[in-house]
């Protein structure tokens, strides 16, 4: 970490004046968009040069784990920092929950008008290895209200590869650019291009025979990149069921999926969540659709 004030630009542009209205308001809508995409243009400025917007190098101490017990890289605690001071920039009073962090980050008058559910880096391991999956992302909650998908309002998931970004505000769409994003409708797992985490886990015969039987087969590394490609039509779905799971890497994405028509549940079937903190693991299936997604069930049970 460096010194306060180390970060020196915040948002400036008038379409990122600081959000005040209702967090449902149209008018503050427009600025969560439009901040959370400046935020995702700073991020990966910062992280490319190595340095945090405006600031000094730094390094992560050799060895440092974040609460969730893997190693800090020098890249999570630039992005971290650079998110925690954005988001105050742009927000009047706001609680940041981040992967990186042990304790909640609260700012301005309480209780706070959002909850932002911070993944800084996404896929660090691959970042850490130059391969070109990983992301920032941000799911905005409520002030106040249950941990979980169905309470995510606004979402962002913005590769660090790229100046490419993915937009959702519930009720309203989901979106790369201009361009609104649906699934590809892919109904049946034999038609199906399926992505399935694999890290520290070795298949079991029900999930191995949905791979044997589908189209093709993927793995990436990155929760919040994998669902994004089923809700851009790319795959069809994306599974883990490993139960290492935590919030911060699919809330974001999350929205984003079932504002393009895709659908997320558990092994049961049923709807994942509420959580009772970031560090609650769980399993997920996001599917272009629930006949896919309900058949994948099936497959597993």
């Amino acid at each position: 970490m460096w010194p306060a004030g180390a970060v020196g630009r915040s948002i400036s542009e008038p379409a990122m004046t600081q959000l005040s209205r209702h967090p449902a308001s149209e008018d503050s809508t427009t600025s969560m968009s439009g901040g959370l995409l400046s935020l995702h243009r700073r991020v990966r400025e910062a992280v490319a040069n190595g340095i945090p917007d405006g600031g000094d190098a730094v390094d992560a101490p050799p060895g440092e784990l974040n609460p969730k017990g893997d190693v800090r890289q020098t890249f999570d605690v630039i992005a971290d920092e650079l998110i925690h001071r954005e988001l105050e920039a742009l927000c009047p009073s706001g609680v940041v929950l981040s992967e990186e962090r042990a304790e909640d980050y609260t700012f301005g008058p309480q209780p706070p008008h959002y909850r932002f559910i911070v993944d800084p880096v996404d896929g660090s391991d691959n970042h850490g290895r130059g391969l070109p999956l990983s992301a920032v992302s941000i799911a905005v909650l409520e002030g106040v209200g249950e941990l979980g998908v169905d309470a995510v309002e606004h979402a962002l998931v913005g590769n660090l590869d790229q100046d490419e970004a993915f937009l959702a505000t519930r009720r309203q769409g989901a979106w790369q650019g201009s361009r609104r994003l649906h699934t590809s409708g892919v109904r049946r797992i034999a038609e199906a291009f399926i992505s399935c985490e694999l890290k520290h886990w070795a298949p079991a015969p029900p999930l191995a025979g949905v791979l044997r039987n589908c189209r093709g087969v993927r793995s990436y590394g990155c929760a919040s990149r994998a669902i994004t490609l089923v809700a851009r039509g790319a795959l069809d779905a994306h599974i883990d069921i490993r139960n290492r799971l935590t919030p911060e890497s699919f809330l974001g994405a999350s929205l984003i999926l079932t504002e393009a028509g895709g659908h997320l549940c558990g092994l049961a079937g049923t709807s994942i969540g509420p959580f009772r903190s970031i560090r609650e693991r769980t399993v997920l299936i996001a599917a272009a659709g629930r006949d896919l997604a309900m058949e994948i069930v099936a497959a597993l049970s």
